[in-house]
């Protein structure tokens, strides 16, 4: 059975406190993969919840990437996409309120998409918070409870205010 979440739950998981290493952003290295390049790292939250974080970039087009953070069901195989912060390579449409926009755009689960049946992180939002795909890691770090471990280094080390 998918997992489903509601809203609170989902938020909560955003929310939980996700440490990364200092040098998070510079050990970061894509390795070749069927036409993209990706990197893939296992996160365990503060509360004990099993992350993982997934960098993606087409090997053609430095506009099509995918920053991705999924929730790991706990003895289980199923994985819930939390957020997505996609690059401008395609048209993105919100099936339910049938907008469609052309650009940099962040998808977000959804208790309402489940509901209707659709992926969980079937909705998306239009953004200029980025422009690359190191600019969405950086709001994906901002946005969903990571900090950075060591001596009290903060985000502002990586630029990020």
């Amino acid at each position: 059975m998918a997992i489903q979440l509601t809203d609170a739950d989902i938020g909560v998981l955003l929310a939980e406190r996700k440490e990364l290493p200092a040098d998070f952003l510079n050990s970061i290295k894509l390795k070749s993969k069927m036409g993209h390049k990706e990197f893939e790292k296992g996160i365990t939250g503060e509360d004990g919840s099993l992350f993982r974080l997934i960098i993606r970039q087409s090997e053609f087009n430095l506009l099509d990437f995918s920053i991705i953070l999924i929730y790991q069901q706990p003895k289980s195989n199923q994985q819930f996409r939390l957020r997505r912060y996609n690059g401008k390579s395609h048209e993105h449409t919100n099936k339910i309120e049938k907008q469609t926009f052309f650009g940099f755009h962040i998808h977000t689960a959804t208790e309402r998409y489940q509901q209707s049946g659709y992926r969980e992180d079937a909705y998306a939002e239009d953004t200029d918070r980025y422009a690359d795909y190191h600019g969405a890691i950086e709001c994906m770090v901002r946005d969903c409870g990571f900090v950075v471990s060591d001596n009290n280094q903060s985000l502002a080390m990586w630029g990020m205010k």
